[in-house]
């Protein structure tokens, strides 16, 4: 006969009541308790007993997969954890509580999600689950018994984590609304742990108005939901008054940004324009051509002998990329072997990579997601779809893009580590990864450095003798593990002024692809990364 404690409760709603503290008001009362002398007893050799664990004591480590926007969840979550009274630990098996902030995209991920949890109960971890294949499947068998926060819940975590750590398992799946309209989610002003101290990710929508056939995560996302231009501003306005020098905005659709409110996403660029210390980076992640398109200029290149060129979403490409902004990244996604895909096809995409090169080129596989249209649709040999894969990564990798990269001066900033820990990872303004000297006084900062090495995905840079590193953050960057919203910084943005825009993408003729916007500030060249 099961316990009281493992009972599942189909809502929190159903435990917790409004008479109840919250977590901030009880992580008040923690600091406001007056220590009282009592007498003392005779030593007993009686040990403590206790029928309940006491929530907030505990160690909880977190595991994201997944895009910007997941990562950013995380990053909520791990804040409002460790401000309620958790430690975050990075060892998960010194944890007592792991939550798994997972990705529905493809297979794999899915299936390293699941695996996490059989390792976690074979640990005798409790276990709560968050993130996009939960939230579109929450009746899976492996996710039976577990605490499930929805995506649009995450401002709940600490609840969900209270009674998960009690044996209690409860489910927040619900849509957040305000008089009848679904919102983006929760506020953007919650606690926060970064990843990077340096950067700061920002959800400027959540779902998308597109019906893709193979996409899994509509069914978590749901339909296009956006923040207020005024909610972003003050998060990146925060955000910069906490040491950040690099902000990313993302959503399943950036280029939908606004159509629900009433805006659009040039508005909302030239808003965040004004907030945006000197020398500091805005990168913007992806979005889909249709909602897109309508803030491009296009025009059509009759004299073009290329077929691609001949092609508006190809014109474009051509156009507003290369001849507009010389030397301009483009990087890309590529779905081998989708369902109806020939021969034809392929070789279509071929001559797409050889002919543009692409820098960056993410390859997948296509693996049917369940409950899609394209998982009922006649699929691609599995053998074909590897052979497909293979010759693609082998073009790919038959290139050098940076080759001409070498004896060039720029400028770059600062705001990682490589991987190998040997040396700190910069970005000049094309987003080209740039390996510097691991100097604790570039860390951070906008240093001038001369390229001389290219690497496939990297280039490696030499600080210029006698240049002095510029420092972009208004404010000292929070230590890795600070909460952010918990300080308060009173220093004030200088506004920028005078600025031109300009914003391309590329698609390939069955999948979205991407978005480079640059800005011109000051004579000065401000990008938005993809």
């Amino acid at each position: 006969m099961p316990s009281a404690c493992d009972s599942l409760i189909e809502d929190i709603e159903d435990m917790v009541s409004s008479t109840d503290p919250t977590p901030h008001e009880r992580q008040s009362a923690r600091k406001s308790i007056i220590p009282r002398s009592r007498k003392k007893k005779e030593p007993s050799n009686e040990e403590l007993q206790a029928d309940s664990l006491i929530p907030g004591t505990q160690k909880i480590w977190m595991k994201t997969w997944g895009c910007s926007h997941n990562n950013s969840d995380g990053e909520y979550m791990a804040g409002q954890l460790a401000a309620s009274g958790y430690k975050m630990t990075d060892d998960p098996t010194e944890a007592d509580l792991w939550v798994l902030n997972s990705c529905t995209v493809k297979n794999p991920a899915e299936d390293h999600f699941r695996n996490s949890i059989k390792k976690a109960q074979d640990q005798q971890k409790k276990v709560v689950v968050a993130g996009c294949v939960p939230q579109a499947q929450p009746r899976m068998d492996y996710l039976k018994g577990l605490s499930i926060i929805g995506v649009q819940q995450i401002d709940r975590v600490v609840e969900v984590v209270d009674e998960a750590v009690k044996g209690h398992s409860v489910r927040l799946l619900g849509q957040k609304k305000d008089g009848g309209r679904r919102l983006g989610g929760a506020r953007l002003d919650l606690p926060k742990i970064r990843k990077n101290p340096l950067i700061e990710i920002i959800s400027i929508n959540t779902g998308c108005l597109n019906a893709c056939t193979y996409c899994k995560t509509k069914h978590a996302r749901g339909d296009l939901a956006s923040y207020p231009i005024e909610e972003l501003v003050e998060r990146a306005r925060q955000s910069f008054q906490e040491g950040v020098c690099e902000i990313w905005l993302t959503s399943e659709d950036t280029g939908a940004y606004g159509r629900d409110i009433g805006t659009d996403l040039p508005t909302l660029l030239w808003r965040l324009v004004e907030e945006i210390p000197e020398g500091a980076m805005l990168r913007l992640g992806m979005t889909n051509p249709p909602y897109i398109l309508e803030h491009l200029e296009v025009r059509t290149v009759h004299d073009a002998k290329d077929s691609y060129l001949l092609r508006p979403e190809k014109n474009l490409l051509s156009f507003s990329l290369y001849f507009r902004v010389p030397g301009v990244t483009i990087a890309t996604d590529i779905i081998c072997g989708f369902p109806g895909e020939t021969e034809e096809d392929f070789q279509e995409t071929m001559d797409l990579v050889k002919l543009y090169q692409f820098p960056s080129l993410f390859i997948n596989q296509f693996y049917p997601r369940p409950g899609t249209p394209a998982a009922k649709m006649e699929q691609v040999p599995a053998h074909m779809k590897k052979q497909r894969t293979k010759e693609l990564s082998q073009l790919f990798h038959s290139y050098n893009p940076y080759d001409h990269k070498v004896g060039e001066r720029q400028n770059v900033l600062v705001t990682e580590e490589s991987f190998d820990a040997q040396y700190y990872v910069a970005h000049n303004k094309f987003y080209e990864q740039v390996l510097v000297p691991q100097r604790a006084e570039f860390k951070g900062k906008m240093i001038e450095v001369d390229i001389y090495e290219a690497g496939k995905h990297f280039l490696k840079g030499r600080p210029v003798e006698d240049s002095q590193p510029f420092t972009p953050s208004i404010a000292a960057p929070l230590q890795r593990g600070e909460v952010s919203g918990l300080v308060q910084v009173n220093r004030q943005i200088k506004p920028l002024h005078r600025y031109s825009f300009f914003t391309n993408t590329d698609l390939t003729d069955n999948h979205p692809q991407i978005i480079v916007i640059t800005l011109y500030i000051n004579e000065k060249l401000l990008n938005i990364w993809l």
